[in-house]
C-alpha cells in the first residue's frame, strides 16, 4: 500500500477562553488522505472542519499533535509542504478591485512559480472565467468570485487541494459545473479534500468520507462501504384488508404492524434478515412474494433507501459509530 499523501495523528487545538475557559476544537484527530482521492469531511457547523484545514494550510497553529504532507513534517518544513498544498476558502478574501486574471497570476507567483501567461489562460477556461479574465472581480456574480477562487488555489499547481464549503451561495446550476470541474481535477491526479453542507456533493462525487463532530471525527470508510453496512431500506406496504397481526408466513421478516393494520412497515438494514448477502431491496422483493403466497394482498408499496445524508444526520445525532 503506498505511502498517504497527508497523515494527521492526534491533532488537538484548544483555543483559551474568557476567565480561564478553554474551547477544543479538535480533540485528537487521527485521519490519512490516499493519493489521488476525493475525501469528503461532513459535519455540522462548529464541528472542527475549518480548523482542520487551517492547521494542514499553516493558519492555524496546532496545540499537540503530528501532520505530515508528502512526507515533511508540517511543524519543520512547512514551506516545502505548504507550496504543494491548494486552499480555497470558505470565504471570499481577495482583492475585489483586482482583475481576474492578475489576481491568479499573483497567487502563482507567491508560491515562487515564475510567470506562465499559458498556464493561467487554461486554469480560468478550465472555470469559464477565460471572458472575464479583464473584469475587476467586485464585478463578478458570487459564483463566478467563488470559481476565482479556485483559480487562485490551482494557479501554482498544488497536488494537494483542499475545497471548503466551495459551492455555499451558488446556484444549482454552477454547483453542477463545479462539480465537473473538481472531477477534472481528479482525473488530473490532484487529491481533493472537500468540506461540504450539501451531501449530495459527498455522495456524488467522494471516494471516501469523514463525519467530525464535536472536533473528534466519528467515522472514515470508503463511501460505498458506509452506505452498505450503515444504510437501511424502509418500505410501507399498504394492504387490502386490515390484519390483527403479521402472518406467520412473514414473521422472520423484519416487520411492524400498524395499529389499525393497514400498513406493514418494513426496516431492514443492507444484509437480508436471512443472514444472506441479499440487500434491503431484495428482501422487499422476498417479502413480497412471501405476502402473495400467503394470500395477503397489498395495494401498494412505497421503498425507500438510505441516502449518506440519512446516515450523516443518525451520526451526528448519536455522537458515534457503532
Amino acid at each position: 500500500m503506498t505511502e498517504p499523501i497527508l497523515s494527521i495523528a492526534g491533532l488537538r487545538k484548544v483555543y483559551s477562553g474568557p476567565k480561564g475557559t478553554s474551547v477544543t476544537a479538535l480533540d485528537s484527530v487521527d485521519l490519512e488522505i490516499r493519493k489521488g482521492e476525493i475525501f469528503a469531511l461532513l459535519g455540522p457547523n462548529g464541528a472542527g472542519k475549518t480548523t482542520l484545514i487551517g492547521a494542514v494550510c499553516g493558519l492555524v497553529r496546532p496545540t499537540s499533535g503530528t501532520i505530515t504532507a508528502f512526507g515533511y513534517d508540517l511543524a519543520t518544513d512547512w514551506r516545502a509542504a505548504r507550496a504543494r498544498i491548494g486552499l480555497v476558502p470558505q470565504e471570499l478574501s481577495t482583492d475585489m478591485f483586482e482583475t481576474v486574471e492578475r489576481a491568479v497570476a499573483y497567487s502563482r507567483g507567491l508560491f515562487g512559480h515564475p510567470p506562465d501567461a499559458e498556464r493561467i489562460a487554461e486554469i480560468l477556461k478550465s472555470l469559464s472565467l477565460y471572458e472575464k479574465r479583464s473584469s475587476q472581480i467586485r464585478e463578478l456574480s458570487g459564483g463566478m468570485k467563488r470559481r476565482v477562487l479556485i483559480a487562485k488555489a490551482l494557479a501554482h499547481e498544488p497536488e494537494l487541494l483542499f475545497l471548503d464549503e466551495p459551492t455555499a451561495g451558488v446556484d444549482v446550476e454552477l454547483r453542477k459545473g463545479m462539480w465537473e470541474q473538481i472531477g477534472a481535477l481528479r482525473e488530473r491526479g490532484t487529491t481533493v479534500i472537500l468540506t461540504t453542507h450539501y451531501i449530495e456533493e459527498a455522495e456524488l462525487m467522494a471516494d471516501r468520507v469523514g463525519i467530525i463532530r464535536a472536533g473528534r471525527i466519528l467515522m472514515v470508510d470508503d463511501k460505498d462501504a458506509m452506505m452498505q453496512r450503515m444504510g437501511t431500506t424502509e418500505a410501507v406496504i399498504d394492504l387490502a384488508a386490515p390484519l390483527s397481526a403479521v402472518p406467520d408466513a412473514v414473521a422472520d421478516f423484519p416487520l411492524t404492524l400498524s395499529d389499525d393494520g393497514l400498513q406493514l412497515c418494513y426496516r431492514g438494514g443492507a444484509v437480508s434478515s436471512t443472514g444472506s448477502s441479499s440487500s434491503g431491496s431484495e428482501d422487499v422483493a422476498a417479502l413480497t412474494k412471501a405476502l402473495i403466497a400467503a394470500g395477503v394482498d397489498y395495494r401498494g408499496i412505497d421503498v425507500h433507501d438510505s441516502s449518506l445524508e440519512d446516515i450523516f444526520v443518525d451520526l451526528v445525532r448519536e455522537g458515534g459509530a457503532e
